[in-house]
């Protein structure tokens, strides 16, 4: 079957506003062309796909599962048109990445910046997400890639190794834990925290490991930002857990203590994401391979 582009974009049409009349005037056309569009893609699929009723129409199974097909081949082309305009305008090449704070905070930064110096005429859109945002965000094509933590479902995604991170206890100088140079998550269990959003893998982690110890944390305070989690900590307000090469950075200017915690799975690992690795676009595969070979 050939199927013609603006019949489907007008049948989208139709479907979403369930009238003829009004999606001809939407669409500067007579109803009689917009009608004998429909009548055409009904005679090429062998079915109807409307049901006329005295208010409009309503969409038959195939209907339905025609407006599903449709709005991929539109989203598709409008991608395509999207991608072909940066190369006319010599940008060659968008991606859109959607990752955790700690893979934002510690390793793409000098990533993507190494990644631009190869491939200079590439071009990002990077945003922030937790965890099953951000694997969401890729199953809904809202984003070509995506990073995690391992203990984040990938719910069907490709997955590849991206990298390491440890995490770290941070308490004020002058807490009683401050003067240790480990200890374990139960002792730890004892205080109050500043911790993440409840959507976030670090939360997902720290309360399975809590419920394995038949405890649970004790939250005094949520927030996504590790810089703001330094501050809370540091005003006494509760202990935190986060990765130890960003809490670094506020060690001094916060006054704050990293203790290192005597848990194997404090070593965590961050995973690269994507629909499937075989259909990427070349520069998505580029990226891909870049960030899994530099994360080694």
């Amino acid at each position: 079957m050939r199927y013609d582009i603006t019949s489907l974009d007008l049948f989208i049409s139709v479907a979403e506003e369930r009238n003829l009349t009004r999606t001809a005037r939407i669409r500067h056309l007579a109803v009689s062309a917009v009608s004998k569009r429909i009548t055409e893609l009904e005679a090429l699929i062998g079915s109807p796909l409307l049901i006329r009723n005295a208010r409009g129409v309503d969409l038959t199974p195939a209907g339905q599962s025609l407006l599903f097909y449709a709005r991929q081949v539109k989203q598709t082309i409008e991608q395509l048109d999207h991608e072909l305009g940066d190369y006319a305008s010599g940008v060659k090449g968008h991606i859109r990445i959607h990752a955790i704070t700690s893979a934002l905070s510690q390793f793409l930064p000098d990533d993507v910046s190494h990644f631009v110096s190869l491939y200079p005429q590439i071009k990002f859109d990077i945003e922030e997400r937790v965890g099953s945002a951000v694997v969401r965000a890729v199953a809904d094509g809202r984003a070509d890639l995506g990073i995690i933590a391992a203990q984040t479902a990938p719910q069907g995604l490709e997955t590849l190794a991206y990298r390491d991170d440890e995490l770290t206890l941070v308490v004020p100088q002058g807490h009683p834990l401050a003067a240790r140079t480990s200890v374990h998550f139960k002792e730890v269990l004892e205080h109050e925290f500043v911790g993440p959003h409840l959507e976030s893998s670090m939360h997902t982690l720290l309360t399975a490991e809590a419920e394995k110890l038949g405890m649970a944390l004790k939250l005094r305070i949520r927030i996504s930002s590790f810089d703001c989690m330094c501050r809370m900590v540091s005003t006494g307000l509760g202990l935190a857990i986060l990765p130890r090469t960003v809490i670094n950075q506020y060690l001094r200017s916060h006054k704050l203590k990293a203790v290192t915690l005597d848990e194997p799975w404090a070593r965590r690992s961050l995973l690269l994401v994507f629909k499937k690795y075989d259909t990427a676009s070349p520069t998505l595969k580029t990226l891909i391979d870049h960030l899994n070979l530099h994360g080694e």
